[in-house]
């Protein structure tokens, strides 16, 4: 990097190149550590503007069985469908539960929105999509599910408190970029292959990775580089097996600010 004299008011004979010199700052303009994980916790503290970051993960009690398909991480044993007509939220027990639930997802334009929703009851605000509900008070003895445009679209397990989903549809206005993909599953003999799927606004899923594990151990994958999608993207992670197990999966977002 060039060095300025300010008593000469020039460059030092040596050092005339000029090079750019990029650095992450606070907003209060304080240096911040740019190197390995600890780069990442002003983002989660909310010091940087336009950044932000979001964790998914999900777990299936039943994956199913090779030759039926790939079953999408989340609360239910099945490939998940997503809201077709953005609506209102209805959030029903299966056995009496009681309190409240929040809703987040997105409306109708892509925008992040968040409810709170009275169990047996529906809400006001109008979702496109779900991709978390998380139980604020009451019980969760029994499974809470949520649906939308006549179809559930998220369940809160018994005693989970919250979803399980390893799912998740990119605002507007934003752009994310993948950190991190972890897959595991509870048995140590299960053949089981996991995808991590991406389908842009418009197009249709594609797959952007595909790991397999045959012995139970779990599979941990880095981006050093990572890979981008683009606003109104939806993500999932799905797994098919060779035998009858559960599966979960965890990834990692940074979202920017376009």
């Amino acid at each position: 990097m060039a060095q300025w004299n300010k008593d000469e008011q020039a460059y030092r004979a040596q050092d005339t190149t000029n090079f750019e010199v990029v650095m992450l700052a606070d907003e209060n303009g304080n240096p911040l550590n740019s190197y390995g994980a600890a780069a990442n916790i002003p983002i989660a503290a909310g010091l940087l503007d336009g950044y932000s970051h979001i964790n998914k993960f999900g777990y299936s009690d039943d994956i199913t069985i090779q030759g039926g398909g790939y079953t999408t991480i989340w609360d239910d044993a099945s490939l998940y469908s997503y809201i077709g007509t953005a609506g209102v939220a209805s959030v029903a027990s299966t056995n009496g539960d009681t309190g409240t639930v929040e809703v987040q997802g997105l409306d109708g334009n892509y925008a992040p929105v968040t409810e709170t929703i009275t169990i047996g009851s529906s809400g006001t605000t109008e979702f496109l999509r779900i991709f978390r509900v998380v139980q604020l008070t009451g019980t969760n003895d029994d499974d809470i599910e949520i649906s939308v445009d006549g179809a559930v679209r998220a369940i809160i397990k018994a005693d989970a408190g919250q979803t399980l989903m390893a799912l998740y549809t990119v605002p507007a206005g934003k752009t994310a970029y993948l950190m991190k993909f972890q897959g595991s599953i509870d048995k140590s003999n299960g053949e089981t292959k996991f995808r991590f799927m991406a389908r842009p606004f418009g197009g249709i899923f594609n797959v952007k990775g595909q790991f397999g594990t045959a012995a139970g151990s779990p599979i941990n994958y880095d981006y050093p580089v990572p890979l981008r999608f683009e606003e109104k993207t939806d993500i999932e992670v799905r797994a098919v097996s060779g035998s009858s197990l559960g599966a979960g999966a965890v990834f990692d977002l940074i979202l920017v600010d376009n």
